[in-house]
């Protein structure tokens, strides 16, 4: 048990490292291609910390074989991504980060709703889902794929000027890093990314064995963890120059990606539709995802500024429990 653990924890930490310098060598490739205010330069800044998360999931339903883990690292990090807010709420002594951040956020939010409850929606028809395939492919899939397309660029229409100042501060903090010593060391960061990423969800799988839990809860809670310290890391270091509209905007752009990472995932499972072979327990993490984006929604449009013993605001608890209600039930009802 004492093995499994440590395995646990070194790979969360070679991700959360490598995943952070992804980030920062992202964003300075962006700036010196000249590509940092464009919409492909967009892409690179929002989409780098996700990558742990495709890298376990491809892993997931090939080598490892463990759908289950793959549908709930990603759902789960939708989850814990939302829970980070609660962490920026917390450390911003300033008032409540909802009467600052500007009120753009909600059009990534809202996608964020319709993207994750369309994967529940699918989720809750099971094995019906079958009968609306293309091939070994959820006729889902390529839906997702056109929402997602419409929602970055509708998102990032929207915001190009705020993130586009954004990606040229950040790599202004590294003008002695060249473009071949950033693209260079961002490929080592991301082979670093994508063999913890392999090494991970056979992890789970012997933690599920051990511990008697399930996949879908270790996949959920553990497995969602590690795959996600890049976006804590990348989403406090915005938050300390400053930048907290950029920190809540990497969170929920983050899982506009992770929804994607789903279609990858079903194209790389070849047994048929990836949603109707696991377990229709995920659900309730898609629900508890779509719930939670509500609630910063109703933060971002009311912003309150009332703070529970000078903490954090009831948005923020709202949050927290949605998140502990969502883990309480996949750790007792979950395959």
């Amino acid at each position: 048990m004492p093995f499994v653990w440590l395995q646990f924890l070194l790979c969360a930490a070679l991700i959360g490292l490598a995943g952070y310098q992804l980030s920062r060598y992202g964003d300075v490739i962006a700036e010196k291609t000249g590509v940092g205010g464009t919409w492909i330069g967009v892409i690179l800044l929002a989409t780098v910390t996700s990558l742990p998360e495709l890298a376990v999931g491809i892993s997931s339903v090939t080598v490892a074989n463990t759908p289950n883990i793959a549908l709930g690292d990603v759902l789960g990090s939708c989850v814990f991504n939302l829970i980070i807010l609660m962490i920026l709420d917390f450390l911003h002594r300033e008032g409540s980060i909802y009467t600052r951040a500007s009120q753009g956020h909600i059009l990534s939010a809202g996608f964020g709703v319709m993207l994750i409850g369309f994967v529940g929606f699918n989720l809750l028809l099971g094995e019906k889902a079958e009968n609306f395939s293309i091939g070994h492919v959820g006729i889902y899939t390529p839906v997702i794929v056109l929402f997602y397309a419409i929602a970055m660029r509708t998102v990032f229409l929207y915001e190009q000027q705020q993130i586009a100042a954004y990606a040229r501060e950040i790599a202004s903090r590294y003008p002695d890093v060249t473009l071949k010593q950033a693209a260079s060391r961002y490929a080592l960061a991301a082979l670093v990314v994508v063999g913890a990423g392999i090494w991970l969800p056979f992890i789970g799988k012997e933690m599920a064995q051990v511990m008697g839990w399930n996949n879908t809860f270790v996949g959920t809670l553990f497995i969602a963890f590690a795959t996600s310290v890049p976006e804590l890391a990348v989403t406090l270091a915005a938050f300390r120059i400053g930048a907290l509209d950029m920190a809540i905007g990497n969170l929920l752009g983050s899982n506009l990606f992770n929804i994607l990472i789903i279609a990858v995932d079903d194209l790389f499972f070849l047994k048929g539709p990836i949603l109707s072979h696991v377990s229709q327990h995920h659900a309730v993490s898609a629900l508890s995802a779509v719930m939670m984006s509500g609630v910063v929604i109703v933060g971002l449009l009311y912003r309150p500024t009332a703070r529970i013993f000078k903490t954090v605001g009831w948005i923020s608890l709202l949050l927290f429990s949605i998140y502990l209600l969502n883990t309480y039930v996949l750790y007792l009802y979950g395959e």
